[in-house]
């Protein structure tokens, strides 16, 4: 007789996801939103995408920016990490600052985007992003508002 019970519920699986926090000189952001279709469609974030097998967090990064927004990043090293749990993944976020890309941004899959300051002006955000958004205030000597940022 098995000692497991039948009612267990399986330890979830991360989702490995590269995310790049592209600034520009100005101290402004990179924001895109949620393409239609995908969870939580129409939620800014920033951009970025799956880890797959053999990849780099760096490689994965470039490949999904070339996908996504057109662009070709230089150097990219991970920042943070973060994990979230969202009812449809549970995501472990490596965070890469990134500075220099060449290419003209072109919006492949259907997204908007915006180049945002802080505090954000575009809502809503995606919640995953917000420990990172929290940060970055940090770093800039600002306060992080987050009732601010869930009301929008």
């Amino acid at each position: 007789m098995s000692d497991a019970n039948p009612l267990a519920i399986p330890a979830r699986q991360h989702t490995e996801v590269a995310v790049g926090v592209l600034l520009r000189p100005d101290g402004a952001l990179l924001l895109s939103t949620r393409p239609p279709g995908k969870a939580y469609a129409g939620y800014w974030e920033f951009p970025g995408g799956k880890i797959e097998a053999g990849e780099t967090v760096e490689q994965a990064l470039r490949r999904e920016l070339i996908e996504e927004l057109g662009i070709t990043i230089g150097p990219a090293e991970v920042w943070k990490v973060t994990e979230h749990d969202y009812p449809h993944a549970l995501v472990r976020l490596h965070w890469c600052k990134v500075w220099d890309w060449t290419g003209e941004f072109e919006m492949r899959e259907g997204q908007e985007m915006a180049w945002q300051q802080l505090p954000l002006q575009v809502r809503p955000v995606l919640p995953g992003a917000y420990p990172v958004l929290e940060w970055l205030a940090q770093e800039r000597g600002q306060l992080f508002d987050l009732a601010a940022l869930q009301a929008g």
